[in-house]
């Protein structure tokens, strides 16, 4: 037992008895609005704990021999599909020729709808080739000379007909190039100069307005931004040529699951220069590869650090809600006693309103007594004496023995009026039934005098006398009647 006491010695939360325990109303509110907070920051805490982060980390990139995938998606609604190309070269001056491209175009109405799909296998055009040495024959010429004329001819002729539609083209699709800095551009240098020269009737006229949908360097991961994503430069009157400069990070993605995904970040600059006679408009894209790889990995938080954070989020709020509650006993409290303080100086206050009512009562009556000494009743000094002394009060101050001689006096005359209109009422009926009146005089039996009485709690009961009976005192002819 010795133990066990030492134990319950220690418990820092003792329990009140049932009895003691006091609920109320406010108390009620607390603990609602309580539980809900408390509910409320449980749910947050969780779904803060299920949702990962992520940490980033950086170190030199080490990749030899890979690929960079270049994702584009962009629409140029004002050159149709028959003069756009797509070129690639990397920083050595060779162009792509050997790459796994996959390119589209999509023949776009002046209002933009899909009107034709074309497959390119081949939109990424060799450089041009150098001309022919001067010793080749007339003949030979003569023949080249006449079939570039009947293509030229043909796509000019298709080329007008689509511009005077309105019609537009959208690019997209995949190229593969080499991780080393390079550029791709779109632009109309796949046609011959001539053929361009007698389409567009020179570089001002090719509008190279342009939307950038989608441009990205690898697969998309949760929280990437790409800055070109949506980006619409539209030229009125005029053209240029646009140019982005484009720093390629690479980046490694890793989920929670260890899953890794390859991709690249970049940051981007651009610049526009306006047209000149000696180049033809086109859409640039200079990029570069930083040495530099980022790796983002994603984490969850440990469920120690989640235990400590809800025990400490609930155990604040369970606090903030007692200390509430006792606030609110406080201002009750202050409050009830605020209230009884008024009520206890109303009460002086009445009371000191009725002492001073009290004092002019007093007044009042010693004023009345003091008139008694010049007043002489009805009833003698000695009569009243007698009966009081015979009361066993004896009473020395003469005005109280008027005071009781008046007060008797007033007694007498009340009961003496009240019986003498009973007298009357009874004498009223017994000449209403006599059907006349010969004697107006009115006799006072014991009869009214027991009902005045009994009016006022004195019942009197006595035997009935001779002079009680209604014909006392009436002549012997009335008696006889």
């Amino acid at each position: 037992m010795g133990v066990k006491q030492a134990i319950k010695s220690l418990d820092a939360f003792p329990r009140a008895e049932e009895h003691l325990l006091q609920k109320t109303q406010s108390g009620a509110v607390v603990s609602l609005v309580g539980l809900f907070i408390m509910a409320t920051l449980f749910l947050h805490e969780l779904r803060y704990y299920l949702t990962t982060y992520t940490v980033h980390q950086m170190a030199v990139d080490l990749k030899r021999g890979e690929t960079l995938p270049i994702h584009i998606n962009m629409t140029f609604p004002s050159l149709p599909c028959d003069v756009l190309s797509v070129d690639a070269i990397d920083m050595s001056g060779k162009h792509e020729v050997d790459l796994d491209t996959n390119i589209w175009k999509l023949r776009l109405s002046r209002d933009g709808h899909i009107i034709g799909t074309e497959y390119l296998s081949d939109l990424v055009e060799k450089e041009h080739q150098q001309k022919h040495d001067g010793d080749k024959d007339h003949n030979e010429n003569s023949i080249h000379v006449h079939g570039f004329d009947q293509d030229a001819e043909k796509t000019i002729k298709k080329v007008k007909q689509a511009l005077d539609n309105g019609e537009g083209c959208r690019v997209y699709g995949v190229l593969d190039v080499q991780r080393v800095a390079g550029n791709f551009h779109i632009s109309v240098h796949g046609l011959n100069i001539f053929v361009a020269q007698m389409i567009f009737e020179g570089p001002n006229h090719v509008n190279v307005s342009h939307v950038i949908h989608d441009l990205s360097f690898g697969p998309k991961y949760p929280g990437i931004h790409n800055p070109l994503d949506e980006t619409a430069r539209i030229l009125h009157g005029t053209s240029g040529t646009f140019k982005y400069y484009i720093k390629v990070v690479p980046t490694e993605y890793r989920y929670l699951s260890k899953e890794v995904v390859p991709t690249n970040q970049f940051s981007v600059t651009e610049y526009y220069s306006p047209i000149n006679d000696r180049t033809w408009p086109a859409v640039y894209f200079l990029y570069d590869l930083s040495p530099i790889t980022v790796t983002i990995r994603e984490e969850r938080r440990s469920f120690l650090h989640f235990i400590t954070r809800l025990c400490a989020v609930l155990g604040g709020t369970f606090a903030l809600t007692v200390y509430t509650r006792k606030s609110l006993r406080g201002v009750q409290f202050v409050a009830r006693e605020g209230e009884r303080e008024r009520e206890e100086e109303r009460e002086m206050n009445q009371n000191q309103q009725s002492s001073e009512g009290r004092h002019d009562d007093d007044a009042a009556l010693s004023d009345f007594l003091a008139s008694l000494m010049d007043y002489t009743p009805t009833i003698p000094d000695e009569l009243v004496e007698h009966y009081l002394a015979k009361s066993g009060f004896q009473c020395p101050d003469v005005r109280l023995i008027r005071l009781v001689a008046v007060a008797t006096q007033k007694f007498i005359a009340e009961v003496a009026n009240d019986a003498l209109q009973h007298c009357k009422a009874r004498q009223t009926s017994i000449i209403k039934d006599k059907k006349q009146q010969k004697d107006k005089r009115s006799i006072l039996t014991m009869e009214d005098l027991s009902k005045a009485l009994r009016e006022y709690g004195v019942n009197v009961k006595h035997q009935e006398y001779f002079a009680d009976s209604p014909t006392t005192g009436l002549d012997p002819a009335s008696r006889d009647e």
